[in-house]
């Protein structure tokens, strides 16, 4: 989250010195559920401005997979989207990949831990070829890997 905060922070610094948005009101705010507002004068701006934090958080190191974008709302004279950072994996999802976990026959056990799926197994080789087969499912967020000790 910390680096989805600079992010927002550069892209705001970057909103107000473009030429396109000189005497506009437009501006990014997060709050603490990690959802990001993208407000502007026009619905064209907020989409400019969705594509300089894809740019923002790209540069930080956060895959634009966990963006859940929702639509443009116009109110009067603003526009505005509310983008939510997605966090964690659902439980929904979790249950599907201990389920293809389990159907590949590799020795390892897999737990469920809040917002997180723990693979635990006696052999590196095998948390490698979980990882591997992982990162192949084409899944619709981005996964990330806690190393294992060495």
């Amino acid at each position: 989250m910390h680096e989805v905060n600079n992010a927002i922070d550069q892209a705001n610094r970057e909103v107000g010195t473009r030429f396109d948005f000189k005497g506009v009101d437009a501006r990014f705010t997060l709050d603490e559920a990690a959802n990001v507002e993208i407000s502007a004068e026009a619905e064209f701006q907020v989409q400019q401005m969705l594509d300089i934090l894809r740019g923002k958080l790209v540069k930080r190191g956060i895959d634009t997979k966990a963006l859940k974008e929702g639509n443009v709302e116009m109110s009067g004279q603003r526009a505005s989207m509310q983008v939510t950072v997605q966090q964690g994996i659902d439980g929904d999802l979790a249950r599907k990949i201990v389920k293809m976990v389990k159907e590949t026959k590799i020795k390892v056990q897999t737990a469920i831990q809040g917002d997180k799926l723990r693979v635990t197994g006696k052999k590196r080789d095998d948390l490698q070829e979980v990882i591997a087969m992982l990162k192949e499912a084409k899944l619709d967020i981005p996964l990330q890997y806690n190393n294992f000790r060495d």
